[in-house]
């Protein structure tokens, strides 16, 4: 079992973090790891654009530009800890999402215009954490979850969450400890 971490975390001592890894620890099996803060990420501009249009067209893609790509769609299951940034979460994981989304890696159309999926992944788990409250899982974990099931056709996606963590006089450990017991249910 193969199970792609993708780590858009950036501080030391991230408590996202220290939950993706409890998560990743119960899962066992092989874990490749891409922390989007230490990648280079290139710039999906015109230029970039063009040369993934035309491998696209060209059914070749086995560059460097799909490396990603390729990786996220052998995944058999994936694991992506983001915190709860400005209602969403880092721009690098949208960033991350851009570059991933390649037709005929990670899905296709059919001959109706509907995306389905070519992932082997069958589930998604997705770890965050908030110093205040989740508005509401539509934000983050819902453009996620949406692109997930419906582009990647992966159909099992989990939010795994802790929220109030930087409100004055909240209780963190046992906020982190109700996150790990949910965590220790998955089997």
């Amino acid at each position: 079992m193969k199970t792609l971490f993708i780590d858009a975390t950036v501080r030391s001592g991230s408590r996202t973090l220290m939950l993706a890894e409890h998560l990743l620890s119960r899962l066992g099996g092989e874990i490749e790891r891409v922390r989007l803060c230490e990648l280079d990420l290139p710039k999906a501009d015109e230029a970039y654009l063009a040369e993934r249009d035309r491998g696209c067209a060209s059914g070749d893609l086995s560059g460097e530009m799909y490396a990603l790509p390729r990786q996220f769609a052998e995944a058999d299951e994936i694991v992506i800890a983001a915190p709860f940034w400005d209602l969403s979460f880092p721009a690098s994981l949208k960033q991350y999402f851009e570059l991933i989304n390649v037709i005929g890696l990670t899905f296709a159309y059919s001959e109706e215009g509907a995306p389905y999926g070519l992932c082997r992944a069958k589930r998604l788990f997705y770890v965050t954490t908030a110093g205040g409250r989740i508005f509401s899982e539509e934000y983050g974990f819902g453009y996620v979850k949406a692109l997930a099931e419906r582009f990647y056709q992966i159909p099992d996606c989990r939010i795994i969450k802790a929220e109030w963590l930087d409100i004055l006089g909240a209780d963190v450990k046992s906020i982190l400890a109700e996150a790990i017991k949910e965590i220790d249910k998955i089997s």
